[in-house]
């Protein structure tokens, strides 16, 4: 018998087996080394040691995305031993934390430092340096996602070397931010931060119909407006949503939104039923049961309500055994080279399939119709982008493998996945 987590496997005698999985446990490879280092210095010599020796070198964060990107047949790398904010620059606010640091514990330390982050998304048990660079969002219309908050970094290149990327460095930035560890391993990152704020959180059911007229309204004048799409009665269950039923005007309890809005206030902490007021951190993140395998788009916003209508449509036609709900939420454009919102203010749209049931067709369908409007994968879940495509739909893609191949022309930080995209 053996017990598993994302980060490794060990049998019964307490010995490490080379498999690993993600957390969902869709993703998984056969490892040849693994590795746990301690400090910068310690993975410098360990990427060095293993490429000299003709290794691929993957590193796995959290294991929370459900695409093949941290896969690899050789060295698998955790941070989970470089953990913890390095420097903290109150006059800027900025925050400098070790790359395997969880969003969690960075949230602990800023909250008692009197700081806060720009947005945080769904999860806050993610490495930052896997959740920041591959997209990571919350949802915001005028907020941008969390790799816009990256100032700096440093990469650890396959000899060992150490690049120092900041605002100095433009294009290495821009590069960086999202770049799904293709340009270095990332040792430790500086963010952005603000001062401390505490959110008000209200949540509430709508008919579809009500929650499409009151779309642009909520999205204009709240800081943060979401819902969750939920086809049946059991949806809600799927994704451990709130039973937000004294809520609703009409009393059904299918082909509803369940609606949240956050905004800064200087209201008292208080938690009601369903409303709520914390510091920012606290108020972010929910609880997920890892039972679903998600697909994620980013729509440019212009088609946001054109775009959750088709696949609502979809859904209730074409599949109807299709129950996760439609996540809905907003993200701002930005810069970074290879960002789902890269200069494209966004509404992402996700959906889900169940694990152990057959729903590629289902997701395929999806994305032809999110395809349709111009729409842009988040990279730590399910897509079908080839190379082609990523040619087709991100501007700064030459540039982008470009340096790439100048900083690793060997391709030992891509896999099989990372290779088709960006060789």
């Amino acid at each position: 018998m053996s017990t598993s987590s994302h980060n490794m496997t060990i049998n019964e005698f307490g010995v490490e087996q080379p498999h690993w999985r993600n957390w969902v446990g869709n993703q998984s490879c056969i490892r040849a080394e693994r590795a746990a280092p301690q400090s910068e210095d310690e993975l410098c010599a360990m990427v060095r040691d293993a490429t000299s020796r003709g290794l691929n070198v993957r590193a796995a964060g959290s294991g929370h995305s459900f695409t093949p990107v941290a896969l690899t047949s050789g060295l698998h790398l955790t941070l989970s031993g470089m953990q913890g904010v390095k420097h903290i620059d109150h006059d800027k606010r900025r925050v400098t934390a070790a790359a395997g640091t969880t969003i969690n514990q960075l949230a602990k330390v800023l909250k008692a430092e009197g700081l806060s982050m720009v947005n945080q998304g769904d999860i806050d048990s993610q490495a930052l340096a896997g959740a920041l660079t591959t997209g990571t969002h919350g949802t915001g219309a005028t907020l941008g996602n969390l790799a816009s908050s990256i100032v700096g970094m440093k990469l650890v290149q396959p000899n060992g070397d150490v690049i120092t990327v900041d605002e100095s460095t433009p294009d290495l930035l821009l590069a960086g931010r999202v770049s799904l560890g293709t340009l270095g391993v990332i040792s430790e990152l500086t963010l952005q931060l603000m001062d401390s704020y505490n959110l008000y959180e209200r949540i509430w059911r709508e008919d579809f119909e009500s929650a499409m007229e009151m779309h642009d309204e909520l999205a204009a004048k709240h800081r943060h407006f979401s819902f969750f799409w939920c086809p049946k009665p059991e949806s809600r269950h799927l994704y451990c949503l709130p039973d937000t039923a004294a809520t609703s005007k009409s009393g059904r309890d299918h082909d509803v939104c369940e609606m949240k809005i956050m905004d800064f206030t200087d209201r008292a902490p208080f938690e009601s039923e369903f409303e709520k007021v914390a510091y920012s951190s606290d108020i972010y993140p929910i609880e997920y049961v890892p039972n679903f395998h998600e697909l994620e788009y980013a729509v440019p916003v212009a088609h946001g309500k054109e775009a959750v209508c088709a696949v609502r449509k979809l859904m209730l036609e074409d599949f109807p055994e299709a129950l996760y709900p439609i996540e809905y939420r907003f993200t701002a454009g930005d810069g970074a080279w290879m960002s789902p919102f890269y200069e494209q203010d966004s509404v992402t749209v996700s959906v889900s399939g169940q694990p152990g049931l057959d729903y590629w067709d289902y997701l395929r369908a999806v994305d032809k119709i999110l395809r349709g409007f111009g729409a842009r994968p988040h990279w730590g879940k399910l897509h079908f982008l080839t190379g082609a495509d990523v040619t087709a739909i991100y501007p700064k893609a030459g540039e982008f493998r470009a340096l790439r191949r100048k900083l690793d022309p060997e391709g030992f930080y891509l896999n099989d996945h990372l290779t088709q995209l960006f060789r």
